[in-house]
C-alpha cells in the first residue's frame, strides 16, 4: 500500500493538448436544424429496438409475423433487438398489442473526440506507485486512509461499459477478468479501441488500477474489473449499450456498472454533437422510446442489486433549468449521476480539490454526489495538465478530465463500501455513498455537489 510520496519525479510530456471537451466556458445549446443527418449514415435501416412489459414467446411471434428476426431479447427487462428488411416493418409490428413501443436503432456520439497529455513509458522509475504524488484525486477523497483501514474493494466486481480496455496494461492485468469481458461492437474485441487515448482504459484505472509498486493506483485497487465494450471511437448504438447493461447485470455478475458516457438531446431528437460542444443536430428515430428502453435496462440492473454509476456530462448546463433537454444515461431511472471537481494550479501548490469543475453539468434532480474529475480551464499556462486526472492509457498513462473521470472515482468508493457490506441493497448503497459524503457548496443538497463530495474513508468506516 502507499506509504510515502516521492520527492521528485522525472516526467516526459510528449503531447501538448488536453481533453478538448473541457477547455472552454460552459455553453448554451445552439440548435442547428440545418444539419440534418441522413438516416442511413447514422443508423442501420433494418435494426430496431422493441419494448414490452416482458419479452416472451408472443413478442417473438409478433416480430416474426411482421417479417422480422429477433437477434437479442431479454424477458425480464422486456427488450428485444430485431432486424427486418421491410420498410414498413415497424408500423406493422406496432399494431400487435404484444409490442408496446419501438424505434429504429441509432448510432450517436456518447463521448467527445479526445485529446490528452500522456507520459512516456520510460518515465517510470522504481518505487511504490511511481505516479501517486500526482494523483491529487486520491488525496481529495481520502482514499489512502480507507486503504490503511483495510478496505481495497476486494471481492467486488465493477463492469466498465465504455470503449476498449488495454488488457496488457501492467496496472490493470492483476484485476481484469478477461474471461467475463466482452464486446457488443460487432467484429471488434473488448480490448481494442482507436486512437492514442483509450477512454475505457483511463476510466478502468481510476476504479481499480492495482497496488503493484508502479504506475498509478485506483480507488479500489483490489476490485475486479470487467471490460464491456459498447462504443467504438466514442460512438455506439443504443442497442449496444442496452445489451451491455443487461450482460453486466446477469452473465458478468457485476456489483457495479460504470458508464462514463453521455448524450444530451431534446424531445425533437436534436443531439449534442460532439458531446459538450453546445451544437445540436437532428437524428432520425424515436428518442423517447430509445430512452425508455435504456431506462428499462438500467432499472433491470438495479432490480438485480447492481448499482449503475454514470457521468453527469460536460456541457456546463444546470438541468434544473434546462427543461427541454435530457442527458442520458445520467438521468436514467435508478442509476446515479456524478458531477466533477478539480483544482487550479496543483503544480504550484493549489489544493482546492473540491472546487466545482468549470464544465460539469449540475442540477438537484441530476447530481447524486460529486467526485474529482479534474479541470484545466482556469489555469491555461504552465503545468496546467497537473490539474487533470492521471490514470492508465493504452501503452502507458495519461492525464484527462471530465465527469467521465469523476464517475469511476465514485464507483470505486462504492466498491469499498460493498467490500465491508457485501449484502447491501442498491438503495442502501446509494444512501451510504451520499450520507458519508462531505457537504460542499451550499449547505445540504445542492445543484452542484448533490448530497456531497465522496469521502472514501468515511464511506467504508462509518
Amino acid at each position: 500500500m502507499i506509504r510515502n510520496f516521492l520527492s521528485t519525479l522525472i516526467i516526459i510530456i510528449i503531447l501538448a493538448n488536453i481533453l478538448s471537451c473541457s477547455r472552454k466556458e460552459p455553453v448554451t445549446p445552439v440548435i442547428n436544424q440545418s444539419e440534418e443527418i441522413n438516416a442511413l449514415s447514422k443508423t442501420s435501416e433494418n435494426v430496431y429496438i422493441l419494448t414490452a412489459p416482458r419479452w416472451k414467446a408472443k413478442q417473438t411471434a409478433a416480430v416474426e409475423q411482421a417479417g422480422g428476426t429477433v437477434t437479442f431479447s431479454h424477458e425480464e427487462s422486456g427488450i428485444g433487438v430485431v432486424t427486418a428488411s421491410a420498410p414498413d416493418f415497424l408500423a406493422i409490428v406496432l399494431k400487435n398489442r404484444a409490442i408496446t413501443g419501438g424505434s429504429i436503432d441509432m448510432m450517436i456520439p456518447w463521448q467527445p473526440p479526445t485529446e490528452f497529455v500522456r507520459f512516456e513509458e520510460t518515465a517510470i522509475t522504481p518505487g511504490d506507485e511511481t505516479f501517486f504524488p500526482l494523483q491529487w484525486n486520491m488525496q481529495a477523497i481520502n482514499a489512502p486512509a480507507a486503504w490503511a483501514a483495510g478496505y481495497t474493494g476486494n471481492g467486488v466486481r465493477v463492469a466498465i461499459l465504455d470503449g476498449g480496455i488495454d488488457s496488457n496494461h501492467p496496472d490493470l492485468v492483476p484485476n481484469l477478468d478477461i474471461a467475463s469481458s466482452t464486446s457488443f461492437v460487432p467484429g471488434i474485441p473488448f480490448n481494442l479501441d482507436v486512437g492514442g487515448f483509450w477512454h475505457g482504459t483511463h476510466v478502468a484505472g481510476i476504479v481499480a488500477a492495482a497496488d503493484n509498486g508502479m504506475g498509478v493506483i485506483g480507488v479500489a485497487p483490489e476490485a475486479t474489473l470487467i471490460g464491456v465494450k459498447v462504443l467504438q471511437g466514442g460512438s455506439g448504438y443504443f442497442s449496444w449499450i442496452i445489451m451491455g447493461v443487461i450482460y453486466a447485470a446477469t452473465t458478468a455478475n457485476a456489483d457495479i456498472i460504470n458508464m462514463s458516457i453521455g448524450a444530451t438531446f431534446n424531445k425533437d431528437c436534436l443531439f449534442e454533437e460532439p458531446p459538450g460542444s453546445g451544437n445540436f443536430v437532428r437524428y432520425p428515430g424515436e428518442c423517447a422510446l430509445l430512452v425508455a428502453a435504456l431506462n428499462q435496462a438500467v432499472s433491470f440492473a438495479s432490480s438485480q442489486g447492481v448499482l449503475v454509476v454514470c457521468s453527469a456530462g460536460n456541457s456546463g448546463l444546470n438541468f434544473d433549468h434546462s427543461y427541454d433537454y435530457t442527458v442520458q444515461p445520467a438521468e436514467a431511472s435508478n442509476g446515479i449521476a456524478i458531477s466533477a471537481t478539480g483544482p487550479v494550479n496543483f503544480a504550484g501548490g493549489g489544493t482546492d480539490f473540491r472546487r466545482f469543475a468549470s464544465y460539469s453539468n449540475s442540477g438537484h434532480s441530476l447530481v447524486h454526489v460529486a467526485a474529482p474529475g479534474g479541470d484545466d480551464t482556469l489555469y491555461p499556462f504552465g503545468l496546467w495538465y497537473y490539474d487533470m486526472v492521471l490514470s492508465t492509457n493504452v501503452n502507458g498513462w495519461a492525464w484527462a478530465d471530465g465527469t467521465s473521470m469523476a464517475a469511476p472515482a465514485a464507483a470505486g468508493v462504492a466498491a469499498l463500501i460493498l467490500e465491508r457490506f457485501p449484502n447491501m441493497s442498491v438503495g442502501a448503497l446509494k444512501n451510504k455513498l451520499a450520507n458519508t459524503a462531505d457537504d460542499e457548496g451550499k449547505t445540504g443538497h445542492d445543484a452542484q455537489y448533490g448530497r456531497g463530495f465522496v469521502n472514501a474513508y468515511r464511506a467504508c468506516t462509518e
